[in-house]
Formats: C-alpha cells, structure tokens, sequence
C-alpha cells in the first residue's frame, strides 16, 4: 500500500500536463487501474482481512484523487500565467459598438400624450381588446343596423356551432373602456383610455390594427366650452405651437351634440405644417357623452353631464413627425425610425416632462 502510495504521489507531482495527469488517473483509480484492481481482491479475504485492507484503500484512492485534482488547478494557475505574460489589454481603447435600440414613435407619442393629459388631471383607464358586443356597441347606443356592426367593418370572435352566448369582437374603439371605467368608479371623473384597436381597413391612412387615445370627463357642470379648451391646451403642449381648432356639427350614436374637431395648419410642399396657414385638417371626434351612454354606465344623466373625444395615436404621430404613410408603423426597421428622428433615449415620459 505504501508502495503504490508513493508511487502514485510522486508521478502525479511530477505531471508536466493535463494529458499526463489523465493517464496516471487511469493507471491509478481507472476501471483497470492498481488501486482498482486491488478493491475487487477485497471479496476474496477473510473478514479481518478486510477490515483493515478496505479503509486503508479507500483512504489510499482518496488520497490519489486529491492530488490528480490538486495538480490539474495547479498546471491550470500556470498555464494563465503563462498566458497573462504572453497576452495584453489595452484599457484605454474605445469599447465595441452595441447595436442600439429604438423607441417606437407609437410608443413615444402614446407616452407624450399622457403625459400631457396628466398634467390636466386625467387618469389612465385599461379594458380588454376583445369585447363583448354590449360594451363595444350597445352601451354605446350604437344600434343594431348600424354600418360599424357590420362584418366587413368589425372583426367578430370565430364560435363554435350550437353557441348562442352573444358576439365577441376586437375592439373597434377605447370607447369600452369608458363604460367599464364609469360601471367601476362611477362620477365625477376624468380619464384617457389610449390603446389598440382593429378595423377592417387597410389603406395609406388605415391599418386593421391602429392606436387611439379617448377622452372622458364626467360632472355637474362640464360643457362644450371645458372640451374646447382641454383639446386647444393639448394640441398646443403637443405640438409646442398656439393651435387653433375648429368646431363643425356632426353625429356620433355616443354623443349629443357631436362635433368633429379640426385644426389650423398650411400644406407647403406636399407637407403639413399645424399651428400656422389658412387650412384645417381634421384630427378627431368629440361631444357631449350621449344621456343612454350615461345610463348604460350606471351614471345618472339627470345629475352628471360631461364631453368625451377620440383621436388616433398614429395620425398623432404622422402629424408631429412627417411621417407620410400608416402603413409604415407595421413594415419599419430601425433604419426607417433614425430617419424621422426617434433615438433610443429621446423619450419624453410622464417622468422626464413632454417637450422633445
């Protein structure tokens, strides 16, 4: 046993690397190695034999693996010194480009514009995208025979044969949210209520799946005038420019009176410039919320009245940024986004303010 010991100690110390190493490990603790072959003789001795033979291996095997280990870290530590002696860093050299990221302009418009309403004392308000048709058209008194409810203008939730249960749809507008927002926190309020929404449409200024904005103020005493002015301050903060708006009649089911808003601006070389010429360009929906709309939210008309508008996030964005096609939200790479303007930090944030 002392012999082995020794002999085993010695060459292993004297291993001048890992391929060395490994094949003393084989000589030695291997299947067929001596010390190996020596445990299987234990079967063949007496019991008081054995006793004194089998932990005097066992120790001798342990022994060998701690110094195969020990000498494996040992010509490691070498080999990077060796290594650290032949290599250098230069620490003051430039480090690698990294591919950076983008902030898409949805995205940062959608952070613009709530922050510009917080300012104002508007909440964000959440609901899901696929609707039931109650919330998404009949609280919102838009009728049974009306163009919106139709297929080839909303996407309706595929139902297996035989269920009855009513319609589900992917939103066609925030609007819902307004409605589960009253059912929930009833009046007064004051909420937006931005996030996707679908249509079957698909043209330079229609996408099936695009952004809105909606706006919600409910109390004893709000009128036109409050919704003339809350729209006027946003598009000024937005745009960084006096805007001025312009009111014409229209009809919407979930308002009364409904008016289609437009805004003062100047088409120069095939460009839009807002704030500034003798042009308008509508920009979005807006009136008074209608009494059954009310009432579908459990809110009573007779004693609460407010203003609600609707605008898109992208057309937002087209405005601000020239940017000339929808269509380019959904087909963009970062090459398209450095191209009007949108970096990876330049993010205004309900933290950091709204200017750019």
């Amino acid at each position: 046993m002392d012999e082995l010991r020794g002999k085993y100690i010695e060459a292993i110390a004297g291993a001048a690397d890992e391929a060395a190493l490994e094949d003393l490990r084989l000589q030695a603790v291997g299947k067929k190695g001596e010390v190996s072959l020596k445990m299987r003789e234990l079967g063949k001795m007496t019991p008081e034999e054995r006793q004194v033979a089998g932990p005097a291996l066992n120790a001798l095997k342990d022994e060998i693996n701690a110094a195969l280990a020990a000498r494996k870290m040992a010509l490691a530590d070498a080999a990077l010194d060796e290594r650290l002696k032949a290599e250098w860093l230069d620490v003051t050299l430039p480090s690698r480009p990294r591919r950076q990221g983008t902030i898409h302009p949805v995205s940062q418009v959608t952070e613009e514009v709530t922050a510009i309403f917080a300012d104002m004392g508007f909440a964000v308000a959440e609901g899901p995208q696929i609707e039931t048709d109650w919330y998404n058209f009949d609280a919102l008194n838009i009728p049974g025979h009306h163009p919106a409810r139709a297929e080839m203008d909303t996407f309706y939730m595929a139902r297996e044969e035989g269920d009855n249960r009513p319609p589900h749809v992917l939103r066609t507008h925030t609007s819902p949210v307004q409605i589960r927002s009253m059912e929930a926190g009833g009046a007064p309020t004051r909420i937006i209520c931005p996030g996707r929404v679908y249509r079957a449409d698909y043209d330079q200024t229609h996408t099936p799946m695009f952004h809105q904005v909606e706006g919600l103020a409910i109390d004893k005493d709000i009128s036109m005038a409050n919704l003339k002015w809350v729209l006027e301050e946003f598009f000024t903060a937005y745009f960084g420019t006096s805007v001025k708006t312009r009111f014409r009649a229209s009809h919407f089911p979930f308002t009364e009176p409904s008016a289609e808003v437009d805004i003062q601006c100047s088409f120069e070389g095939g460009t839009v410039k807002v704030g500034e010429g003798d042009d308008w360009l509508e920009v979005l929906g807006s009136g008074m919320v209608h009494p059954h709309v009310l009432k579908s939210a459990g809110v009573d008309p007779e004693e609460w009245q407010g203003f609600a508008f609707g605008i898109g996030i992208d057309r937002l964005a087209m405005l601000k940024y020239g940017i000339p096609d929808l269509r380019a939200f959904f087909e963009s790479d970062l090459r398209w986004l450095r191209h009007y303007g949108f970096a990876a930090l330049d993010v205004p944030t309900l933290h950091a303010g709204v200017s750019r």
